[in-house]
């Protein structure tokens, strides 16, 4: 969502305008994001605070989609978390035990109270046969007042020490696209992904069929498209911008 429907702590213009749009033509969407920080109900909570309502069945985060993944793989396990409250809350919510010895994963997020003996604990855990998962692979994130280190960067220190490469659950993998698209009930022709990141949204969308739509107000710029073989389907500036016949004309979901 960070430079789509806001940057930082500020609303994108013409943000809520679409939304409302939506709403207004019963078009089902979930607010897709790889920051695993927040659970869910914060997230809701940021944006009604920001002047957009959205109800907590409406976002969707990879720490959800992490420990859904987790749990069907183990169910009832144990993870060493290197990561906030977000992440914490959606383990928990899916059977998980986190502990600070002999766990079954090692599962990195990203988040600015991290200390470098989490990182030293999390080595020695997957060295000893923990299992490591990142909730998504992004090396940073845009924040109002720049770039910082994102979950990519952090869970790359584990790999280098440890030979070891994480699984990831966030975008673009298709586990998070196409969890998402299931709760909403919807095929794959029926989804559009609206995003302003090249490597994660609209690649992910390639990558699942989806109809995709780049806005230029976060990451990515018109003339980065070039060093991309794969494109979105449409471009425009913002998200106000995508236009009723593209998405309107046609049933579709819409995840930002």
């Amino acid at each position: 969502m960070d430079g789509v429907i806001y940057r930082g702590s500020r609303l994108i213009p013409g943000a809520s305008d679409f939304i409302t749009r939506l709403r207004n033509h019963g078009i089902p969407f979930r607010f897709l994001t790889n920051n695993s920080q927040r659970a869910r109900r914060d997230v809701s909570l940021k944006l009604r605070r920001m002047g957009i309502e959205a109800g907590v069945d409406e976002i969707f985060t990879c720490a959800m989609a992490t420990a859904r993944f987790m749990a069907a793989q183990k169910p009832g396990g144990t993870a060493y978390v290197i990561g906030e409250h977000g992440l914490a809350a959606a383990l928990d919510r899916n059977g998980y035990t986190v502990v600070d010895d002999d766990a079954d994963f090692v599962v990195v997020g990203e988040g600015r109270t991290l200390t470098f003996e989490m990182i030293e604990r999390g080595v020695r855990l997957v060295q000893n046969g923990a299992r490591l998962i990142a909730t998504n692979l992004d090396p940073n994130c845009p924040t109002e007042h720049g770039m910082r280190p994102g979950c990519g960067a952090i869970v790359a220190m584990i790999e280098k020490a440890t030979g070891v490469q994480a699984f990831s659950v966030g975008k673009p993998s298709p586990i998070m696209m196409r969890a998402a698209r299931k709760e909403m009930g919807l095929r794959t022709d029926e989804t559009i992904m609206v995003g302003d990141t090249m490597e994660t949204d609209i690649l992910g969308a390639v990558q699942m069929g989806y109809r995709s739509v780049l806005v230029l107000s976060g990451g990515t710029q018109r003339e980065d498209l070039r060093n991309f073989a794969y494109q979105p389907d449409i471009i425009v500036d913002h998200v106000d911008a995508i236009s009723d016949e593209f998405i309107f004309s046609h049933e579709f979901a819409t995840a930002i």
